[in-house]
């Protein structure tokens, strides 16, 4: 399986299973000379932990990250930083009884057609356990570029959102409750539905935003490497994303340039900002913020038709622990990923200044 690398100058490849012994990478392209904040790192992992909430997957890890390598003494070498985080609760009996049968809307099918061969215990290297290793690469990122202000949050469930713009939202309030809402009085009713989804055996989805601040002018690479299609790229990598779109959106395609276009200041700023702080796939200084959808966990514990391996139409009933919605915990990917694109643009942007 190739294709288990992702950046340019900061390059992030990764290895592991859902219920194998451990996941791990090797962060390639790091500057040296930078002190490391490890509480920093634990702590965004302990963002998207699972077993943290009553509304998201019950199964319990720690997710506690070893560095081998590429550290000492707290600061970055420039040589390659390995780490891992150990499985330590693996249930792969909850997943027996799908060894030769395929969950509908997986990648089981798919990988099994493709490679003639799978891992059924909790979808392997398929499962959304492998975005453990990019909230590491994604915090040490964030330490590289903190100048740069990153914040994602769940902006709806459902049919639930926010009917706020995000420069009236305080985001230290993200995370103050369990489904990470910084509207309180909407997050108590995106927690409710994602409860009473929950009774019924079923799953819902969900958006989120994120928007990026104090970013540089100058960040991007036309024609093929637009900072927006980098973004875009790593959103629709994270599991169970279904769209990305960054400032108007599909919104912008039933407008007019006259009412669409962002005119300037004397500052270079612009008074609007429907462009999402990327004009020509570079950044322009203004906010980038965009918005994910997600859809909803296609493990639930209902009835299902599916086919077994030999094309036979079979039953199946989905077990083990699994989030009712996976938004909430998505937030630190969201977040993670942003940052090593932000911050890979960031080297590459030095690369050419004396």
């Amino acid at each position: 399986m190739a294709f288990n690398s992702f950046g340019n100058l900061l390059q992030l490849t990764t290895f592991g299973e859902s219920h194998g012994i451990a996941i791990g990478g090797v962060i390639d392209g790091f500057p040296a000379g930078m002190n490391v904040d490890f509480e920093a790192i634990q702590n965004e992992l302990d963002r998207r932990k699972p077993g943290q909430s009553a509304i998201v997957t019950q199964r319990k890890e720690p997710d506690t990250v070893q560095f081998l390598s590429g550290i000492f003494e707290g600061v970055t070498t420039g040589a390659s930083i390995g780490f891992q985080i150990q499985n330590t609760n693996q249930k792969s009996k909850d997943y027996s009884h799908n060894t030769n049968v395929y969950r509908p809307s997986h990648a089981d099918y798919t990988y099994d057609k493709k490679y003639e061969t799978r891992d059924y215990r909790g979808g392997g290297r398929t499962s959304a356990r492998e975005t453990a290793n990019w909230v590491v690469a994604g915090a040490l990122a964030k330490q590289l570029i903190s100048h740069i202000n990153i914040n994602a949050f769940t902006s709806s469930v459902g049919d639930i959102f926010i009917d706020k713009p995000y420069q009236d939202l305080d985001f230290t309030k993200t995370d103050s409750n369990i489904v990470r809402c910084p509207d309180e009085a909407i997050a108590e009713k995106m927690i409710a539905k994602i409860k009473d989804i929950k009774k019924q055996g079923d799953t819902i989805g969900g958006t989120i935003t994120c928007v990026a601040q104090n970013v540089p002018v100058g960040l991007g690479e036309p024609i093929f490497h637009k900072l927006h299609a980098e973004l875009g790229k790593a959103m629709l990598s994270i599991n169970a994303v279904k769209g990305f779109e960054f400032g108007s959106g599909f919104c912008g395609a039933k407008m007019q340039g006259s009412e669409h276009n962002d005119v300037f200041t004397k500052d270079g700023k612009t008074e609007t900002n429907l462009s999402g702080g990327i004009q020509g796939g570079i950044s322009n200084g203004m906010d980038i913020y965009f918005r994910v959808a997600f859809k909803p966990v296609a493990t639930i514990m209902q009835k299902q038709q599916t086919i077994d391996s030999d094309g036979n139409l079979t039953e199946i009933h989905g077990k083990g622990r699994h989030d009712p919605c996976v938004v909430p915990r998505a937030i630190p990917i969201v977040e993670a990923l942003t940052a090593l694109v932000l911050a890979d643009f960031y080297l590459l942007d030095r690369t050419r200044r004396v």
